[in-house]
């Protein structure tokens, strides 16, 4: 027997084993398997782990998305979250190529995706408190946000869960370090239904303000030369 020869509802559990690489691979064999490749229903859940991925055009963005997740944890990732000040040329110039792609692939999730129930955010060192805005206005279903190691995070993303996600049932901001116990204690009061944890976050030494990097930096020099 052909696979092609299964029907709709046999193939769709067939490709829900693959992963999106492999699905569209095979997809590419056939117009049959193709329209199963583009069902909305295979596309509840999706993962990624690296900014390349984000560009490629073998998953679908849809109504039937309820769970995403963004985590990279490569070395790469460490070089967007860190200061600007302390990186090198070739550091800033890698920052300054992918610095949109996760904010622009949120922009479509928020204009495609408004059944979404979770998003999980790890080590995305540029995405910022106005994505996370357009996400909770957009996504008025979401129960679930995790961000971790997401460094341009601060209050105005808890004071958006308090204004925005009436939904919203956990809530993660681990190793945000420009968070502060004032945000969180405010989630907590206005939002008690809600499971807030902040590992290692509002207690982190926070990004120092633009005035303070120089003096900083040459503190740090002298730390060398001693």
């Amino acid at each position: 027997m052909h696979i092609t020869q299964l029907n709709r509802e046999c193939l769709l559990h067939l490709f829900s084993f693959l992963d999106k690489n492999s699905r569209k691979n095979l997809a590419e064999t056939c117009h049959k398997l193709l329209e199963v490749f583009q069902d909305p229903l295979l596309w509840s859940l999706l993962n990624f782990h690296s900014p390349v991925e984000l560009k490629k055009d073998n998953f679908l963005l849809g109504p039937a998305l309820k769970y995403l997740s963004i985590c990279w944890y490569s070395e790469r990732v460490k070089v967007c979250n860190i200061e600007d000040w302390m990186k090198n040329s070739f550091q800033k110039d890698f920052c300054n190529r992918h610095e949109n792609t996760v904010s622009d692939f949120l922009l479509d999730v928020c204009n495609r995706c408004p059944n979404l129930l979770s998003l999980t955010l790890s080590g995305c060192g540029h995405v910022t408190d106005d994505c996370i805005l357009q996400v909770l206005k957009n996504c008025p279903n979401l129960r679930s946000l995790k961000l971790e190691n997401c460094v341009r995070i601060t209050d105005h993303t808890l004071e958006a869960v308090t204004l925005h996600g009436g939904s919203l049932r956990t809530l993660h901001v681990d190793f945000c370090r420009n968070i502060t116990q004032a945000g969180l204690e405010r989630v907590r009061q206005k939002c008690p239904s809600v499971m807030l944890r902040a590992e290692r976050s509002a207690n982190m030494i926070p990004d120092s303000k633009p005035g303070k990097k120089l003096t900083l930096e040459k503190e740090s020099r002298k730390l060398v030369q001693l």
